[in-house]
């Protein structure tokens, strides 16, 4: 994974979590829900990019 992904994923996943929190501090569910999509799309970024690299380590 490179370093501009990695930056990447980690900002999309901060994102989401403060949509997901501004949506709980006002009862905003559709903010909630969105903030908790954001986090799911980086972490499957993640883990898409941590099986790329091991199979580039074989």
């Amino acid at each position: 994974m490179g370093l501009g992904d990695k930056i990447s994923n980690a900002a999309e996943d901060l994102a989401g979590k403060a949509k997901e929190a501004a949506g709980k501090a006002t009862d905003n569910d559709r903010l909630e829900a969105e903030g908790q999509k954001d986090q799911v799309k980086a972490d499957a970024r993640k883990v898409g990019e941590s099986v790329k690299d091991e199979f580039k380590r074989d």
